[in-house]
Protein backbone atom coordinates (compact mmCIF):
# COMPACT_ATOMS: atom_id res chain seq x y z
CA UNK A 1 0.00 0.00 0.00
CA UNK A 2 2.83 2.97 0.84
CA UNK A 3 4.10 1.34 -2.63
CA UNK A 4 1.17 2.55 -4.45
CA UNK A 5 0.65 5.86 -2.62
CA UNK A 6 4.46 6.57 -3.10
CA UNK A 7 3.97 6.12 -7.07
CA UNK A 8 0.32 8.41 -7.16
CA UNK A 9 2.41 11.16 -5.34
CA UNK A 10 5.28 10.74 -7.77
CA UNK A 11 2.73 11.21 -10.63
CA UNK A 12 0.89 14.14 -9.39
CA UNK A 13 4.49 15.80 -9.25
CA UNK A 14 4.78 14.83 -12.93
CA UNK A 15 1.71 16.61 -14.07
CA UNK A 16 1.90 20.09 -13.20
CA UNK A 17 5.22 19.82 -14.90
CA UNK A 18 3.93 18.20 -17.79
CA UNK A 19 1.79 21.01 -17.83
CA UNK A 20 4.95 23.53 -17.52
CA UNK A 21 6.56 21.82 -20.98
CA UNK A 22 2.90 22.09 -22.67
CA UNK A 23 2.49 26.03 -22.15
CA UNK A 24 6.33 26.32 -23.24
CA UNK A 25 6.42 24.17 -26.10
CA UNK A 26 3.57 26.18 -27.67
CA UNK A 27 5.15 29.44 -26.87
CA UNK A 28 8.25 28.41 -28.24
CA UNK A 29 6.86 26.46 -31.83
CA UNK A 30 4.65 29.37 -32.32
CA UNK A 31 7.31 31.92 -31.90
CA UNK A 32 9.72 29.74 -34.23
CA UNK A 33 7.10 29.06 -36.69
CA UNK A 34 6.33 33.08 -37.19
CA UNK A 35 9.63 33.84 -37.45
CA UNK A 36 10.03 31.23 -40.14
CA UNK A 37 6.96 32.17 -42.26
CA UNK A 38 7.75 35.66 -41.85
CA UNK A 39 11.66 34.88 -43.24
CA UNK A 40 10.52 32.17 -45.83
CA UNK A 41 8.09 35.07 -47.39
CA UNK A 42 10.85 37.58 -47.81
CA UNK A 43 12.96 35.12 -48.93
CA UNK A 44 10.77 33.69 -52.35
CA UNK A 45 10.42 37.53 -52.68
CA UNK A 46 14.25 37.98 -52.36
CA UNK A 47 14.90 34.86 -55.14
CA UNK A 48 12.13 36.22 -57.11
CA UNK A 49 13.83 39.68 -57.55
CA UNK A 50 17.13 38.42 -58.65
CA UNK A 51 15.92 35.74 -60.74
CA UNK A 52 14.33 38.36 -63.13
CA UNK A 53 17.35 40.61 -62.71
CA UNK A 54 20.69 39.66 -62.37
CA UNK A 55 22.09 43.04 -62.35
CA UNK A 56 21.64 42.22 -58.21
CA UNK A 57 25.19 40.16 -58.61
CA UNK A 58 26.98 43.56 -58.68
CA UNK A 59 25.17 44.07 -54.70
CA UNK A 60 27.77 41.24 -53.32
CA UNK A 61 31.09 43.20 -52.74
CA UNK A 62 28.84 46.04 -50.79
CA UNK A 63 26.16 43.84 -48.74
CA UNK A 64 29.14 41.65 -48.08
CA UNK A 65 30.77 44.59 -46.33
CA UNK A 66 27.83 45.72 -44.60
CA UNK A 67 26.51 43.33 -43.16
CA UNK A 68 29.55 41.82 -41.39
CA UNK A 69 30.42 45.06 -40.71
CA UNK A 70 26.88 45.90 -38.88
CA UNK A 71 27.62 42.34 -37.34
CA UNK A 72 30.51 43.38 -36.01
CA UNK A 73 29.61 46.70 -34.01
CA UNK A 74 26.27 45.32 -32.88
CA UNK A 75 26.41 41.61 -32.73
CA UNK A 76 26.88 41.25 -29.60
CA UNK A 77 28.57 37.59 -30.59
CA UNK A 78 25.34 36.83 -32.45
CA UNK A 79 28.06 36.44 -35.48
CA UNK A 80 29.04 32.61 -33.89
CA UNK A 81 25.43 31.90 -35.59
CA UNK A 82 24.62 28.12 -34.57
CA UNK A 83 27.97 27.40 -32.95
CA UNK A 84 26.66 30.31 -30.10
CA UNK A 85 23.69 27.96 -29.09
CA UNK A 86 25.77 24.64 -29.27
CA UNK A 87 28.03 26.49 -26.70
CA UNK A 88 25.55 28.37 -24.60
CA UNK A 89 23.97 24.59 -24.33
CA UNK A 90 26.99 22.90 -23.22
CA UNK A 91 28.30 25.85 -20.95
CA UNK A 92 25.77 28.49 -20.21
CA UNK A 93 27.46 32.06 -19.81
CA UNK A 94 25.87 34.67 -21.77
CA UNK A 95 22.49 35.33 -22.57
CA UNK A 96 21.31 34.82 -26.34
CA UNK A 97 21.44 38.31 -27.96
CA UNK A 98 17.51 38.65 -29.51
CA UNK A 99 19.09 40.97 -32.14
CA UNK A 100 20.66 37.35 -33.47
CA UNK A 101 17.03 37.32 -34.89
CA UNK A 102 17.02 40.60 -37.05
CA UNK A 103 20.43 40.51 -37.54
CA UNK A 104 20.55 36.78 -39.10
CA UNK A 105 17.02 37.36 -40.92
CA UNK A 106 18.12 40.39 -43.00
CA UNK A 107 21.73 39.31 -43.55
CA UNK A 108 20.11 36.13 -45.19
CA UNK A 109 17.92 37.40 -47.20
CA UNK A 110 20.57 39.92 -48.22
CA UNK A 111 23.13 37.16 -49.22
CA UNK A 112 20.53 35.68 -51.29
CA UNK A 113 19.37 38.91 -52.88
CA UNK A 114 22.90 39.54 -54.18
CA UNK A 115 23.29 35.78 -55.19
CA UNK A 116 25.16 34.59 -52.84
CA UNK A 117 25.24 30.31 -52.20
CA UNK A 118 23.79 29.92 -49.16
CA UNK A 119 21.31 27.69 -47.36
CA UNK A 120 18.35 28.86 -44.96
CA UNK A 121 17.93 26.31 -42.06
CA UNK A 122 20.91 28.22 -40.21
CA UNK A 123 18.37 30.97 -39.98
CA UNK A 124 15.37 29.33 -38.79
CA UNK A 125 17.68 27.49 -36.41
CA UNK A 126 19.04 30.61 -34.82
CA UNK A 127 15.81 32.96 -34.75
CA UNK A 128 14.28 29.31 -32.93
CA UNK A 129 17.05 29.58 -30.73
CA UNK A 130 17.28 32.93 -30.03
CA UNK A 131 13.35 33.52 -29.13
CA UNK A 132 14.02 30.56 -27.36
CA UNK A 133 16.32 31.98 -25.02
CA UNK A 134 14.69 35.82 -24.91
CA UNK A 135 11.49 33.63 -23.41
CA UNK A 136 13.97 31.78 -20.93
CA UNK A 137 15.02 34.96 -19.71
CA UNK A 138 11.55 36.50 -19.48
CA UNK A 139 10.17 33.59 -17.44
CA UNK A 140 13.67 33.56 -15.58
CA UNK A 141 13.27 29.81 -15.55
CA UNK A 142 16.31 27.67 -14.14
CA UNK A 143 19.63 26.83 -16.13
CA UNK A 144 18.62 23.57 -17.04
CA UNK A 145 15.05 24.52 -18.47
CA UNK A 146 17.10 27.59 -20.03
CA UNK A 147 19.27 24.77 -21.92
CA UNK A 148 16.19 22.54 -22.70
CA UNK A 149 13.95 25.74 -24.08
CA UNK A 150 17.21 26.52 -26.20
CA UNK A 151 17.44 22.95 -27.74
CA UNK A 152 13.16 23.02 -28.55
CA UNK A 153 14.20 26.23 -30.32
CA UNK A 154 16.43 24.99 -32.77
CA UNK A 155 14.08 21.95 -32.91
CA UNK A 156 11.31 24.35 -33.75
CA UNK A 157 12.90 26.80 -36.18
CA UNK A 158 14.73 23.19 -38.02
CA UNK A 159 11.14 21.99 -38.43
CA UNK A 160 9.16 24.83 -39.24
CA UNK A 161 11.32 25.69 -42.49
CA UNK A 162 11.51 21.67 -43.82
CA UNK A 163 7.87 20.07 -42.32
CA UNK A 164 9.99 16.87 -40.70
CA UNK A 165 9.22 17.47 -37.42
CA UNK A 166 10.99 13.83 -36.24
CA UNK A 167 14.12 14.62 -38.47
CA UNK A 168 14.02 17.87 -36.82
CA UNK A 169 13.48 16.75 -33.26
CA UNK A 170 16.01 14.28 -33.32
CA UNK A 171 19.00 16.64 -35.58
CA UNK A 172 18.70 19.43 -32.43
CA UNK A 173 19.40 16.01 -29.78
CA UNK A 174 22.13 14.89 -31.96
CA UNK A 175 24.08 17.47 -33.35
CA UNK A 176 24.82 18.86 -29.63
CA UNK A 177 27.86 15.79 -29.43
CA UNK A 178 29.02 13.60 -31.47
CA UNK A 179 28.18 9.94 -29.78
CA UNK A 180 25.22 10.82 -27.06
CA UNK A 181 21.72 11.64 -27.08
CA UNK A 182 20.87 13.29 -23.83
CA UNK A 183 17.04 11.85 -23.25
CA UNK A 184 15.78 14.32 -20.39
CA UNK A 185 15.36 16.91 -23.23
CA UNK A 186 12.95 14.63 -25.42
CA UNK A 187 9.47 15.69 -24.48
CA UNK A 188 9.95 19.80 -24.94
CA UNK A 189 11.99 18.38 -28.07
CA UNK A 190 9.40 16.52 -30.02
CA UNK A 191 6.41 18.78 -28.38
CA UNK A 192 7.88 22.08 -29.72
CA UNK A 193 8.92 20.29 -33.15
CA UNK A 194 5.60 18.65 -33.86
CA UNK A 195 3.86 21.92 -32.66
CA UNK A 196 5.96 24.26 -34.66
CA UNK A 197 5.84 22.03 -38.17
CA UNK A 198 1.97 22.39 -37.44
CA UNK A 199 1.98 25.87 -36.71
CA UNK A 200 4.18 26.75 -40.02
CA UNK A 201 1.58 25.17 -42.17
CA UNK A 202 -1.35 26.79 -40.70
CA UNK A 203 0.98 30.25 -41.89
CA UNK A 204 1.33 29.33 -45.46
CA UNK A 205 4.88 27.80 -45.66
CA UNK A 206 4.68 25.59 -48.73
CA UNK A 207 7.10 22.79 -47.96
CA UNK A 208 9.35 21.30 -51.00
CA UNK A 209 8.05 17.54 -51.57
CA UNK A 210 10.00 15.03 -53.98
CA UNK A 211 9.22 11.88 -55.55
CA UNK A 212 11.86 8.51 -55.44
CA UNK A 213 9.28 6.55 -57.11
CA UNK A 214 8.71 2.94 -56.18
CA UNK A 215 11.28 1.79 -53.42
CA UNK A 216 12.63 -1.61 -54.87
CA UNK A 217 12.58 -3.88 -51.56
CA UNK A 218 15.70 -4.80 -50.06
CA UNK A 219 18.45 -6.65 -51.56
CA UNK A 220 22.13 -7.11 -51.89
CA UNK A 221 22.79 -5.51 -54.65
CA UNK A 222 20.78 -2.20 -53.27
CA UNK A 223 22.29 -2.44 -50.11
CA UNK A 224 26.39 -2.25 -51.74
CA UNK A 225 24.77 0.66 -53.46
CA UNK A 226 23.62 2.69 -50.66
CA UNK A 227 26.92 1.64 -49.08
CA UNK A 228 28.44 2.93 -51.87
CA UNK A 229 26.92 6.19 -52.00
CA UNK A 230 26.77 6.62 -48.49
CA UNK A 231 30.49 6.69 -48.44
CA UNK A 232 30.78 9.05 -51.51
CA UNK A 233 28.11 11.27 -49.41
CA UNK A 234 30.85 10.77 -46.23
CA UNK A 235 33.43 12.33 -48.56
CA UNK A 236 32.05 14.98 -50.04
CA UNK A 237 30.42 16.13 -46.46
CA UNK A 238 34.17 15.85 -45.35
CA UNK A 239 35.46 17.78 -48.28
CA UNK A 240 32.36 20.24 -47.70
CA UNK A 241 33.23 21.38 -44.06
CA UNK A 242 37.46 21.33 -44.80
CA UNK A 243 36.30 23.51 -47.99
CA UNK A 244 34.30 26.17 -45.89
CA UNK A 245 36.21 26.27 -42.96
CA UNK A 246 39.20 26.19 -44.84
CA UNK A 247 38.32 29.38 -47.26
CA UNK A 248 38.03 31.17 -43.88
CA UNK A 249 41.05 30.46 -42.34
CA UNK A 250 42.58 31.27 -45.18
CA UNK A 251 40.28 34.22 -45.79
CA UNK A 252 41.18 35.34 -42.27
CA UNK A 253 45.27 35.04 -42.98
CA UNK A 254 44.77 37.10 -46.27
CA UNK A 255 42.22 40.00 -45.01
CA UNK A 256 42.56 40.31 -41.84
CA UNK A 257 39.85 43.38 -41.67
CA UNK A 258 36.65 41.38 -41.81
CA UNK A 259 33.67 43.56 -43.56
CA UNK A 260 36.91 43.22 -46.40
CA UNK A 261 37.19 40.19 -46.58
CA UNK A 262 33.10 39.66 -46.98
CA UNK A 263 33.51 42.41 -49.99
CA UNK A 264 36.26 40.77 -51.65
CA UNK A 265 34.76 37.23 -51.24
CA UNK A 266 31.44 38.59 -53.00
CA UNK A 267 33.27 40.50 -55.79
CA UNK A 268 35.33 37.36 -56.64
CA UNK A 269 31.71 35.24 -56.51
CA UNK A 270 30.54 38.26 -58.59
CA UNK A 271 33.02 37.52 -61.05
CA UNK A 272 33.01 33.95 -61.12
CA UNK A 273 29.24 33.71 -61.78
CA UNK A 274 28.72 35.62 -65.12
CA UNK A 275 32.20 34.47 -66.34
CA UNK A 276 31.95 30.94 -65.76
CA UNK A 277 27.81 31.06 -66.64
CA UNK A 278 27.12 29.40 -62.95
CA UNK A 279 23.92 30.72 -62.29
CA UNK A 280 22.37 28.02 -61.42
CA UNK A 281 24.08 27.34 -57.97
CA UNK A 282 23.76 31.25 -56.95
CA UNK A 283 20.90 31.35 -53.97
CA UNK A 284 19.39 28.12 -52.54
CA UNK A 285 19.60 25.79 -56.07
CA UNK A 286 16.12 24.57 -55.46
CA UNK A 287 15.11 23.88 -58.89
CA UNK A 288 18.28 21.79 -59.53
CA UNK A 289 17.42 19.61 -56.72
CA UNK A 290 14.13 19.25 -58.00
CA UNK A 291 15.77 18.21 -61.42
CA UNK A 292 18.19 15.91 -60.08
CA UNK A 293 14.94 13.68 -59.40
CA UNK A 294 13.97 13.72 -62.69
CA UNK A 295 16.92 14.26 -65.59
CA UNK A 296 20.44 13.43 -65.01
CA UNK A 297 22.60 15.85 -64.64
CA UNK A 298 26.33 16.92 -65.39
CA UNK A 299 28.73 15.47 -63.23
CA UNK A 300 30.49 19.03 -61.93
CA UNK A 301 27.08 20.06 -59.93
CA UNK A 302 28.27 18.80 -57.23
CA UNK A 303 31.53 20.05 -56.78
CA UNK A 304 30.57 23.78 -58.49
CA UNK A 305 27.71 23.49 -55.53
CA UNK A 306 30.51 23.12 -53.12
CA UNK A 307 33.11 25.42 -53.95
CA UNK A 308 30.87 28.20 -54.28
CA UNK A 309 29.04 28.11 -51.29
CA UNK A 310 32.58 27.52 -49.16
CA UNK A 311 33.13 31.11 -50.68
CA UNK A 312 30.31 32.16 -50.15
CA UNK A 313 29.53 30.97 -46.25
CA UNK A 314 33.82 31.11 -45.80
CA UNK A 315 34.20 34.92 -46.73
CA UNK A 316 31.79 36.27 -44.11
CA UNK A 317 28.40 36.45 -45.42
CA UNK A 318 25.73 34.62 -43.41
CA UNK A 319 23.06 31.74 -44.73
CA UNK A 320 22.40 28.07 -43.67
CA UNK A 321 24.40 24.99 -44.88
CA UNK A 322 22.09 22.54 -45.22
CA UNK A 323 20.11 22.99 -48.57
CA UNK A 324 23.63 23.33 -50.43
CA UNK A 325 24.02 19.99 -48.68
CA UNK A 326 20.68 19.31 -50.30
CA UNK A 327 22.15 20.22 -53.58
CA UNK A 328 25.06 18.45 -53.24
CA UNK A 329 24.00 15.11 -52.21
CA UNK A 330 21.10 15.42 -54.54
CA UNK A 331 23.13 16.22 -57.17
CA UNK A 332 26.26 13.46 -56.21
CA UNK A 333 23.53 10.66 -56.37
CA UNK A 334 22.15 11.30 -59.54
CA UNK A 335 25.51 11.69 -60.97
CA UNK A 336 26.26 7.61 -59.31
CA UNK A 337 22.67 6.54 -60.54
CA UNK A 338 24.33 4.84 -63.66
CA UNK A 339 26.64 2.51 -61.77
CA UNK A 340 24.31 1.52 -59.22
CA UNK A 341 21.91 -0.75 -59.00
CA UNK A 342 19.26 1.64 -57.36
CA UNK A 343 16.65 4.12 -59.15
CA UNK A 344 17.85 7.76 -59.71
CA UNK A 345 15.32 9.55 -58.09
CA UNK A 346 15.65 7.46 -55.03
CA UNK A 347 19.75 7.80 -55.36
CA UNK A 348 19.22 11.44 -55.44
CA UNK A 349 17.54 11.41 -52.61
CA UNK A 350 18.88 9.13 -50.51
CA UNK A 351 22.51 11.35 -51.67
CA UNK A 352 20.69 14.13 -50.43
CA UNK A 353 19.94 13.11 -46.96
CA UNK A 354 23.11 11.08 -46.30
CA UNK A 355 25.66 14.35 -47.08
CA UNK A 356 23.47 16.61 -44.59
CA UNK A 357 24.18 13.26 -42.15
CA UNK A 358 27.37 13.51 -42.29
CA UNK A 359 28.21 16.76 -42.47
CA UNK A 360 26.27 17.77 -39.21
CA UNK A 361 27.09 14.54 -38.01
CA UNK A 362 23.74 13.73 -37.59
CA UNK A 363 23.16 10.04 -39.10
CA UNK A 364 19.74 8.90 -37.41
CA UNK A 365 18.47 12.85 -38.21
CA UNK A 366 19.37 11.98 -42.20
CA UNK A 367 17.83 8.46 -41.64
CA UNK A 368 14.33 10.27 -40.70
CA UNK A 369 14.35 13.15 -42.82
CA UNK A 370 14.34 10.18 -45.97
CA UNK A 371 10.79 8.61 -44.27
CA UNK A 372 9.55 11.97 -43.42
CA UNK A 373 10.22 13.56 -47.25
CA UNK A 374 9.78 9.95 -49.44
CA UNK A 375 8.04 7.44 -47.47
CA UNK A 376 8.95 4.44 -44.98
CA UNK A 377 10.15 2.32 -47.81
CA UNK A 378 13.07 4.92 -48.54
CA UNK A 379 14.11 4.29 -44.66
CA UNK A 380 16.05 1.48 -44.99
CA UNK A 381 18.29 2.03 -47.94
CA UNK A 382 18.72 6.21 -46.53
CA UNK A 383 19.87 4.85 -42.97
CA UNK A 384 22.43 2.66 -44.64
CA UNK A 385 23.61 5.78 -46.31
CA UNK A 386 23.59 8.01 -43.60
CA UNK A 387 25.44 5.92 -41.04
CA UNK A 388 28.36 5.33 -43.61
CA UNK A 389 28.30 8.96 -44.41
CA UNK A 390 28.65 9.51 -40.89
CA UNK A 391 31.57 6.86 -40.45
CA UNK A 392 33.30 8.57 -43.92
CA UNK A 393 33.14 12.14 -42.87
CA UNK A 394 35.34 11.47 -40.14
CA UNK A 395 36.41 14.10 -37.28
CA UNK A 396 34.66 17.01 -39.11
CA UNK A 397 31.64 18.75 -39.65
CA UNK A 398 30.23 22.48 -40.26
CA UNK A 399 29.52 23.45 -36.64
CA UNK A 400 32.87 23.73 -35.13
CA UNK A 401 31.75 23.93 -31.15
CA UNK A 402 29.65 20.49 -31.60
CA UNK A 403 31.11 18.67 -28.87
CA UNK A 404 32.47 14.92 -29.18
CA UNK A 405 30.92 12.47 -26.48
CA UNK A 406 32.22 9.60 -28.43
CA UNK A 407 34.85 9.57 -31.15
CA UNK A 408 34.63 7.40 -34.68
CA UNK A 409 37.62 4.87 -34.50
CA UNK A 410 40.07 6.66 -32.18
CA UNK A 411 39.76 7.85 -28.74
CA UNK A 412 38.85 11.40 -28.24
CA UNK A 413 39.06 13.07 -24.65
CA UNK A 414 34.83 13.66 -24.33
CA UNK A 415 33.75 17.11 -24.26
CA UNK A 416 36.47 18.33 -27.23
CA UNK A 417 35.03 20.80 -29.28
CA UNK A 418 35.11 19.77 -33.12
CA UNK A 419 36.76 23.24 -33.89
CA UNK A 420 39.84 22.04 -31.49
CA UNK A 421 42.08 20.96 -33.94
CA UNK A 422 45.34 20.35 -31.90
CA UNK A 423 43.19 17.69 -29.35
CA UNK A 424 42.22 15.95 -32.49
CA UNK A 425 45.24 15.61 -34.20
CA UNK A 426 46.72 14.35 -30.89
CA UNK A 427 44.15 11.90 -30.97
CA UNK A 428 44.79 10.91 -34.38
CA UNK A 429 48.42 10.38 -32.96
CA UNK A 430 47.68 8.25 -30.51
CA UNK A 431 45.45 5.86 -32.51
CA UNK A 432 48.28 5.04 -35.02
CA UNK A 433 50.39 3.69 -31.76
Amino acid sequence: MARRHWRERDHARLLPVLGVWLILSVCVALLAAAASAAFMAMLTWATDLREHSPWWLLGLPPAGFAMVWIYQRYGLGAEKGNNLLLDEIHDPRHPVPLRMVPLVLVSTLLTHLVGGSAGREGTAVQMGGALADWLARTGRVSRETRRQLLVAGMAAGFAALFGTPLAAAVFALEVLAIGRIQYDTLLPVFLSAVLAARFATLMGIAHSHYSVGIVPDPELAGLLTALALGAAAGIAAWGFSRAMHGTARAARRWIPHAPSRAAAGGLLIAVLIPLTGAWRYAGLGLPVIADAFRVPLPWYDPLAKLGLTALTLGSGFKGGEVTPLFFIGASLGNVLAPLGALPMPLMAGVGMVAVFAGAANTPLAGALMAMELFGAPAGGYAAVACVMSYCFAGHSGIYLAQRIAQGKFMAVLPGTRLGDERALWRARLRSRK
